[in-house]
C-alpha cells in the first residue's frame, strides 16, 4: 500500500508539472517528448485528485476548464483503454450511462441535417427538423439535473477530493446556455452561421467530453469508493426529478409516519402538529429552501410545483456546494452581509423558459439579533405582473 500511495504521489506530481507547462504556454510537447513512458502510467482516478488539488490552489475555473480539456486529450487513450468497473445492469450509475448513449444517438442524427443546414440555411425543412432535434436534446439537461442535486452531494460527502465536480456543473451551465441559443437562433428569421457553428461545435464538443469522462472516470472512481447501498438509495431521488429518456421501474418506497410528526409545537400565535407545519410549508405557491448560521442546507419545502430542483441528498450540504462557481460569489456575499448585520434582505429577478421567477433572500435573526440562517424564497409571479384595477367578485 505504502508503495501504491507513492506511485500515486509521483504520478501526480508529474501531471502537475505538465498542467503548468499547458496553463503557461497551452503547449505540451517538450514534456510528452521527454516523457514518452509516463503516459501509459496514469489512472484515470488520479485525474479527480489532480484537479481537486488546481482548484485549491485558486486557479480561476474557465483556465481549469481550458486545461482539463487538454490534458485529457493528451491522456485520451490510456484512460480510455484502462480496465475498470462497469456499473450492474439496472444500478442507478447504469440508468445514467444508457441515458448517456440515448444522447449520443440523438447528436448522430443531428449531424447531418446540421450539414445539410449550413450549406442551405433557406430551407424550411432542414430549420424546422434542427429544432425538433434540439428540444429533443434539451431535455438531456435533466441528466445534469440529476448529476447536481443527487450524485453531487454524495460525491462531496464521500470524497475529500470532490472538487472536480466543480468542472463538471460548470460544463453543464454551458451545455445549456448553448442548447438555449441554439433553438433561439432557429426562432430568428435568419441565422449568424459563425455563431450558430459555434454554439453546435461547443455542444458536441462538451456533450461528448462529459460523457467520455463520467463513463471512464467518474462512475468507475465512485464505483470503486462509494458503498453500493448508498449509490442503490439515489434511485428515487433521480425517479422524482426524472430521467431524461431511458426510465428506471419506479422504485418501491415503504414509508412510515414518525411518531414525531403527530407532536405538537406551540409557534406563539398558535398551535400546530408537525404534519400541519409541513402541509401549510408545502401548499404556499413559494420554493422556501432554509441554510442555518453554519452554512448548512437544513431544509426546503415541497410545493406542488417548484420552480428550482431540490432532492434530500441536499440536507447537511454546505449552500456554497449547491451553486455553480461561477455563481457561487454572490451567494457568500449575501450571506456574510447577512452575518455581519449589513443587510437584511437581497432581491433577484430572472426570465427562465417563459416566466418571470422573483428570487429573494431573507436573513434570520433571533430576539437578541443574533444571526439564525437566511431563507431563500422562489416565487413565479408572472401572473402578479400582469394584474390590473381591482377583482373583489369570486368568478367560479
Amino acid at each position: 500500500m505504502p508503495n501504491q500511495n507513492n506511485n500515486k504521489l509521483s504520478r501526480i506530481a508529474k501531471l502537475h508539472e505538465v498542467s503548468d507547462m499547458l496553463l503557461k504556454t497551452g503547449n505540451a510537447r517538450s514534456f510528452i517528448l521527454a516523457n514518452p513512458d509516463f503516459l501509459s502510467t496514469v489512472v484515470p482516478s488520479d485525474f479527480i485528485t489532480l484537479f481537486d488539488e488546481i482548484i485549491q490552489q485558486g486557479t480561476p475555473l474557465e483556465d481549469v476548464k481550458a486545461l482539463s480539456n487538454k490534458l485529457l486529450n493528451i491522456f485520451h487513450l490510456p484512460i480510455r483503454e484502462f480496465k475498470s468497473t462497469v456499473p450492474p445492469e439496472g444500478s442507478f450509475l447504469y440508468i445514467l450511462e444508457q441515458n448517456n448513449k440515448e444522447m449520443e444517438r440523438i447528436l448522430d442524427e443531428i449531424r447531418p441535417v446540421f450539414k445539410s443546414f449550413v450549406k442551405d440555411p433557406a430551407q424550411p425543412e432542414l430549420r424546422t427538423k434542427l429544432k425538433l432535434l434540439f428540444s429533443k436534446l434539451e431535455i438531456f439537461a435533466k441528466h445534469y439535473t440529476i448529476k447536481e442535486n443527487v450524485l453531487f452531494p454524495l460525491i462531496e460527502k464521500s470524497w475529500p477530493d470532490y472538487r472536480c465536480v466543480q468542472i463538471m456543473w460548470s460544463f453543464h451551465d454551458d451545455i445549456r446556455k448553448n442548447i438555449g441559443s441554439i433553438l433561439e437562433q432557429l426562432q430568428q428569421s435568419s441565422v449568424s452561421l459563425k455563431q450558430f457553428n459555434r454554439c453546435v461545435g461547443d455542444v458536441f464538443f462538451n456533450m461528448l467530453a462529459i460523457k467520455f469522462r463520467e463513463e471512464h472516470i467518474l462512475f468507475p472512481y465512485i464505483l470503486s469508493s462509494i458503498d453500493k447501498h448508498e449509490l442503490s438509495g439515489l434511485h428515487s431521488e433521480a425517479f422524482e426529478l426524472g430521467y431524461p429518456y431511458v426510465q428506471p421501474e419506479k422504485p418501491v418506497i415503504h414509508k412510515e409516519i414518525p411518531e414525531w410528526e403527530s407532536k405538537e409545537a406551540n409557534l406563539g400565535s398558535g398551535v400546530l402538529s408537525v404534519e400541519q407545519i409541513k402541509l401549510i410549508f408545502n401548499h404556499l405557491p413559494v420554493d422556501i429552501t432554509f441554510v442555518d448560521e453554519h452554512n448548512k442546507v437544513k431544509y426546503f419545502s415541497n410545493p406542488p410545483i417548484r420552480i428550482f430542483p431540490r432532492t434530500l441528498a441536499i440536507i447537511g450540504r454546505d449552500v456554497k456546494n449547491c451553486h455553480p462557481r461561477e455563481s457561487v460569489h454572490v451567494v457568500e456575499q449575501i450571506v456574510e452581509s447577512f452575518r455581519k448585520g449589513e443587510k437584511s434582505h437581497a432581491d433577484f429577478w430572472i426570465k427562465m423558459r417563459g416566466k418571470f421567477i422573483l428570487i429573494q433572500y431573507f436573513a434570520l435573526r433571533d430576539e437578541q439579533k443574533n444571526y439564525k440562517g437566511v431563507i431563500e424564497v422562489s416565487q413565479e409571479v408572472s401572473e402578479i405582473r400582469a394584474l390590473e384595477g381591482e377583482k373583489r367578485l369570486l368568478d367560479w
